[in-house]
């Protein structure tokens, strides 16, 4: 079946389960060349993403800051990371059924980034479970499928700011999450940060080389493309500490870091 189609169906479903079992069962064959637009009628009456009705979603400031040394504030962070997770997975779906016309590569990156995230999820909604607690037991925001929302119509804005900038900030992050666990106690978990880290790099990485790509196709500087783009889309400014040597590894030039630091 079009794998197309088959990510747009996946990112419909609204339990989180069955979202990552539909993920994990799309394939795009190697050598195939761009799939057929997907059939998108049922967006006529349903609404993109499927979601349950719990997590609640709330404004980022009216989430509450919890110490990671007592067990529920332990699950608060692993529920925020959860949720991270099934918005990538999103994010990915998104980018498969929304965007016509591309290389078969670009399908097939991005449908292995869905599984992969979908794989993060797992574990951490597995270590989350550990702690006596679920995904949707705590509130949540939902500022990266804004942005998705936001740059729904233009690709190479959707590039540059959703793993460019949202999902680079996890490269920053990681680190300095994992330490706060390991100080825990919680080598489990800091061990998924590990993973997730790992992976985040290829994903930023991927996101990084089809930015190019269209920035290439089209004539555009990227790093004045990306600056116009984050203006006109209301990106949020990155803020250090920068995880510089992850940044590399995902795919930034040494300009492009030169204009982060700089602010």
């Amino acid at each position: 079946m079009n794998p197309r189609q088959l990510a747009l169906d996946a990112l419909l479903l609204a339990d989180p389960a069955a979202k990552c079992a539909a993920v994990d069962a799309i394939a795009l064959p190697a050598g195939e060349q761009t799939p057929a637009d997907p059939d998108s009628s049922r967006l006529l009456s349903e609404a993109l993403p499927g979601r349950n009705a719990r997590p609640v979603l709330v404004a980022p400031a009216q989430l509450a800051q919890r110490p990671v040394n007592s067990r529920a504030g332990r699950a608060a962070l692993f529920h925020s990371l959860a949720h991270i997770e099934l918005n990538a997975i999103n994010l990915a779906l998104d980018a498969v059924w929304r965007f016509g016309g591309l290389p078969g590569d670009f399908y097939r990156d991005w449908i292995g980034v869905a599984r992969e995230e979908s794989q993060h999820f797992q574990l951490l909604h597995g270590h989350l479970q550990t702690m006596g607690f679920s995904y949707g037991d705590f509130p949540a925001h939902d500022g990266l499928w804004e942005m998705a929302e936001r740059t729904r119509d233009d690709l190479l804005a959707r590039l540059a700011l959703v793993p460019r900038v949202l999902e680079a900030r996890g490269l920053d992050a990681a680190p300095l999450i994992r330490d706060k666990l390991r100080r825990a106690g919680d080598e489990q978990g800091a061990a998924l940060l590990d993973i997730i880290l790992r992976d985040e790099v290829a994903h930023v990485r991927i996101g990084n080389r089809w930015y190019h790509w269209l920035c290439d196709r089209h004539g555009r500087d990227a790093l004045a493309c990306q600056a116009e783009l984050a203006r006109r889309f209301r990106a949020p400014r990155p803020r250090g500490p920068f995880n510089l040597d992850a940044r590399r590894a995902a795919g930034f030039d040494e300009r492009e870091l030169a204009a982060l630091q700089a602010g």
